[in-house]
Parts: structure tokens; C-alpha cells; sequence
């Protein structure tokens, strides 16, 4: 993929969030590869830009960076390249940073192949990081019930071939339910925070989309592999984080989290599993999502023993 964007030289360069992810680790590799000086401004610098530094010597190794090693990385990348477009899936918004950080933005659009492609699309004069843009002229956005993203415009489809029942529950009065749970910011761009299907509903009534919280954590736990939240019908959440963590970086990891949060989207228990779900085991699917179903039952013992510990 490098070698083809260096010879193309594009000036924007369409990709899926696997992708991006890959080039990510590329040149994560190279750099640690390549060692000494480099690649210890190089980690400065990124956890300067990404947040996660302990502010020592990070504002002069992000400058340095800036100035000798960013530029280089972007020459190998695709000396043209003014910006990377991505869609078709969910993008981890360390993900987007990283290349942000490299003077490279990603741009985002969101839709799906019953809106026959996109409903929204990145403003680069209005680019919020985490967010996919506004809705397309033509296009109308809005929330529905339990906060899930319903579209209408010319390019929603008619219906579900020989599926009558299907199609009048994802059409209502033109408008199209996404199953996708979403906010709008103040700036005007829509932002996917998880999907309907995978909310938790407490005991106490509160509804709770897993996908930020765990998103969260991993990025917070850098050896954790996988963080899948629990807690439908019960009175708190709870975690599974996978991977070869420590004890105490998970505790302080979610106790962190917790400090930003109401008291009902706080975790307030985990279980730590070294190895980490995998397609094999019958825990992700082909693309990498979580299984939460399979998840959930193949963890029951783990999970209710959580709750065993932590009654209230």
C-alpha cells in the first residue's frame, strides 16, 4: 500500500479503518525498529500530541518531531497526499490523531448500503476529530428514540426485497432507522457513539452505549487487546479487559474514567482474561466486531461472579 501511494502520488486517498489502522502500525513498527534518538522522540512526541505524556520533555520532542521526523513520514506516505478519506466503518479516534499528528487530517463520512452510500460528509474548514461530518445537502438528520440516528432524503432505498415485515421496521414515514446510536455537537457535526442493539439498559432504567466507554479504556490500557462492557438488567457496569495487563493499570485506568462520569456509567467491577477474543474462538466476527452474545455466555461464570462480589 505504501509503494503504490508513493507512485501514484495522490493528492486524497480513500480508505476503511483496517487500513488506516495498518498504515498506523507500519510506521509505528519502522520507527520502534529503527531505534535510538529517533524513535524516542518519536514516543514523546506522540504521547505530547495524543495526551497520554507525563509532560516531560513532550512540547520539544513534538516540536523536533514536527520539524524531522513528521515530514519524512508523510514523503513516504504520499508527498501530495493533502488528506485521507475514510468511511464503511468505525474509526478509532486515537487512530485519526495519530495521522492529525502527522500533518495528515482524515476526513469521515458515515452512511449505509440501505442510503446508498453516504448521509454525511467532513467539512475540512469544520473537521471535528471523533466526528463524521454534517448531513449531505438533501439529506435530513435527526434523533429518534433511544437517541438512534433516523435519515430521510432521495437517496434512501424503497424497501428490503421480499421482506415486508423488515422493511416496515426500518422505514417510518420516509425516514430510515440506522440502528446506529448518535449525538449532534455544537458544531454542527454528527458524531456514531455505538449501535442500538448493543445498549445497556440498567436496572435503574438508564440506557448506556458500551462502544465509547470501551474504546476509552483500551486506548487508556496500552497492553489491553479487547474491553467489552457489561451490565443489561443489572444495577452497574461492569468490564472484561483481554490482553497481558497488570492489575493495578486497570484499576487506576478505570478509576480514571470513572472521575469524568455520572454514577451510572461508572465501572465498578472488571475481569482481567490474558488471552484475547479472537475470530477463532467464535468471540469476533470476520471483520474484528465483537461477538457479545457469544462473549457473554462464553464469560457467564466470570461475569456473575463480578456481580456475586459487587451486589450494589
Amino acid at each position: 500500500m505504501a509503494d503504490d501511494l508513493r507512485e501514484a502520488a495522490p493528492d486524497y486517498c480513500l480508505n476503511v479503518p483496517q487500513l488506516l489502522e495498518r498504515m498506523r502500525s507500519a510506521v509505528e513498527g519502522q520507527i520502534a525498529k529503527r531505534g535510538g534518538i529517533t524513535n524516542k522522540i518519536f514516543a514523546r512526541a506522540k504521547a505530547a500530541s495524543l495526551g497520554s505524556g507525563n509532560g516531560t520533555g513532550g512540547g520539544v520532542s513534538l516540536l523536533l518531531a514536527r520539524n524531522l521526523i513528521f515530514p519524512a513520514i508523510r514523503k513516504k506516505l504520499g508527498p501530495n497526499l493533502k488528506a485521507l478519506i475514510c468511511g464503511s466503518a468505525p474509526l478509532a479516534l486515537e487512530t485519526q490523531l495519530f495521522f492529525q499528528m502527522l500533518g495528515i487530517p482524515v476526513l469521515q463520512v458515515y452512511g449505509l448500503t440501505e442510503t446508498t452510500a453516504i448521509c454525511t460528509m467532513d467539512d475540512p474548514g469544520r473537521a471535528e476529530p471523533g466526528a463524521v461530518g454534517p448531513a449531505i445537502p438533501g439529506m435530513q438528520m435527526k434523533l429518534g428514540d433511544q437517541g438512534e440516528i433516523v435519515v430521510r432524503g432521495p437517496n434512501i432505498f424503497s424497501g428490503y426485497w421480499n421482506r415486508p415485515d423488515e422493511t416496515a421496521k426500518a422505514l417510518s414515514s420516509g425516514w430510515f432507522h440506522t440502528g446506529d446510536l448518535g449525538e449532534r455537537t455544537p458544531g454542527g457535526n454528527w458524531r456514531v457513539v455505538g449501535r442500538l442493539k448493543n445498549l445497556l439498559v440498567l436496572s435503574s432504567g438508564h440506557n448506556i452505549a458500551p462502544e465509547p466507554l470501551e474504546e476509552t479504556l483500551v486506548r487508556a490500557i496500552p497492553a489491553a487487546q479487547q474491553v467489552v462492557l457489561f451490565g443489561n438488567g443489572r444495577s452497574f457496569l461492569s468490564a472484561l479487559v483481554t490482553g497481558d495487563v497488570m492489575l493495578d493499570e486497570v484499576e487506576a485506568a478505570i478509576a480514571n474514567l470513572n472521575l469524568s462520569l455520572p454514577h451510572y456509567r461508572q465501572i465498578r467491577a472488571f475481569h482481567i482474561e490474558p488471552q484475547p477474543l479472537t475470530l477463532e474462538s467464535g468471540l469476533l466476527t470476520a471483520n474484528g466486531k465483537l461477538r457479545r452474545d457469544a462473549i457473554a455466555a462464553h464469560f457467564r461464570g466470570a461475569i456473575e461472579s463480578m456481580y456475586r462480589k459487587n451486589p450494589t
